[in-house]
């Protein structure tokens, strides 16, 4: 395998395609804060916490609907074919959400692009896994990260730049009759267009699964990809261990498989480490970023900027991430992402108790976002895009998926209603004492996988 010659440009350009999931799963999934202050006035729920939670984590019941789905949209249809449907679920979205006028169709539009970002978290990473010769892996599967975070970060700064400055003292109704209150949130969700409708397109052009095309029969086709990728030992070399993992099997989801004695480890490790990526606590310093910045002393003006600062940081260790993956492996990194979490979340909850502001408090935000974009955040997604069978692959990955946006939902819905119960201080502690948890786990429980083929991996558990 030394010998063979990888056709980085053909993988890196079908990567970044599918990868631009990622990056309308991450502007989707973290426009709303920014909006968050504006849309509320205008639908007049800024003094309703249920309601306000409800249009915050409305689209994780899309989601979570779209992660289920996609086990069976990807064993029935391939990989190619449901990235295109969630390119125009997004498209959909994005002109729905900005165009509502009452909160009922703002909701069900949130719930569409949901939908399509269930279906992208879950295809996206998995597709990139099976078209990755094994010693790029980590690497290419990071990449559906790294537009994730540069996702976020696009929807950062395109809320801080649509936001006109709102005096520190404005009311609501100040708030709500602005241009911001008006028409501006609803720029920040029109503003995805753009990059949706340029995924929906250029999604036609990345060529099907090579794995998927050899479990329905397409031996052929799928050997011409896989030449196309490495050439034509290479393609040989890969087709004799997709076949030897894939004797006996059809273009049916085994469900009863993922309840086997051999799948259920595999199964287990995934779904805690997805539900772990969640309840780690992290998405809620994306998503609420107006109380926390907000309860430290800053005005709603001075949390964009803080929001910009977060994303920025999230991209810059995101990139670290994926220099280590491969060199480091995926087990190292989880277990420095768990601890370091673990310790933050303790003295950031402390600082929350003894009430310090301003820096202390965005230094410490800073740090927990540094260390969960080098570790947990790229790195699950390696790992659950991996560690699953071929023949299963595609069920096992939505059921994990589906723990992960339950998790997601849980987080986010039950965020203002701990943050009310035990306030800030012991809200963050909670979360530290989850991540401690997960170190534990994933000390015990987790093998390293770096370096191997999808086959090998399958072989060794």
């Amino acid at each position: 395998m030394d010998s063979i010659k990888i056709n980085k440009r053909f993988i890196l350009g079908i990567t970044l395609v599918s990868a631009m999931g990622g990056l309308l799963f991450g502007y989707d999934w973290v426009v709303i804060g920014g909006a968050k202050p504006f849309y509320e006035r205008f639908f007049d729920i800024s003094n309703m916490p249920y309601l306000q939670g409800w249009a915050m984590s409305s689209a994780l019941i899309g989601c979570l609907f779209g992660a289920l789905l996609s086990g069976w949209f990807t064993d029935r249809y391939g990989r190619k074919l449901p990235l295109i449907g969630a390119a125009a679920l997004f498209t959909i979205s994005a002109i729905g959400t900005g165009g509502a006028n009452l909160l009922t169709p703002f909701i069900i539009y949130r719930l569409i692009g949901g939908l399509g970002i269930g279906l992208a978290s879950a295809i996206s990473p998995m597709y990139i896994a099976e078209i990755s010769p094994a010693q790029m892996r980590g690497r290419l599967v990071s990449v559906n990260q790294l537009t994730i975070v540069i996702g976020i970060l696009a929807a950062q700064t395109v809320n801080f730049l649509i936001a006109e400055n709102i005096s520190e003292n404005a009311t609501d109704l100040e708030i709500l009759q602005s241009w911001n209150g008006q028409t501006g949130w609803r720029w920040m969700f029109w503003a995805e267009i753009i990059p949706a409708f340029s995924f929906f397109v250029l999604a036609f052009f990345i060529p099907e699964s090579p794995r998927f095309l050899a479990k329905s029969g397409k031996w052929d086709a799928s050997l011409k990809i896989l030449e196309r990728i490495g050439g034509h030992e290479y393609g040989l070399q890969e087709q004799k261990q997709i076949s030897e993992t894939l004797s006996g099997t059809d273009n049916k989801i085994d469900w009863n498989a993922l309840r086997s004695k051999k799948v259920r480890p595999m199964l287990v490790i995934g779904i805690v480490l997805a539900v772990f990526q969640q309840w780690c606590g992290i998405n809620v310093i994306f998503n609420y970023a107006e109380e926390i910045f907000t309860s430290a002393g800053y005005s709603v003006g001075d949390m964009l900027f803080n929001i910009v600062i977060t994303g920025a940081v999230n991209l810059v260790f995101t990139l670290f991430a994926m220099r280590m993956v491969d060199n480091w492996g995926r087990r190292k990194l989880m277990l420095l992402g768990s601890i370091g979490l673990a310790v933050i979340y303790f003295i950031l909850g402390t600082s929350y108790f003894f009430q310090l502001k301003g820096v202390a408090i965005l230094v410490l935000v800073l740090l927990s976002i540094a260390t969960y974009a080098m570790t947990l955040a790229p790195i699950t997604w390696v790992v659950l895009s991996e560690i699953f069978p071929n023949k299963i692959r595609g069920a096992a990955m939505a059921v994990a998926t589906t723990g992960l946006w339950i998790a997601c939902f849980v987080l986010t819905y039950t965020f203002p209603i701990l943050n009310k119960l035990l306030n800030a201080s012991g809200t963050f502690w909670l979360y530290g004492f989850i991540c401690l948890s997960g170190f534990l786990f994933i000390l015990k429980k987790l093998p390293e996988t770096k370096g191997k083929s999808l086959e090998e991996i399958e072989k060794m558990y």
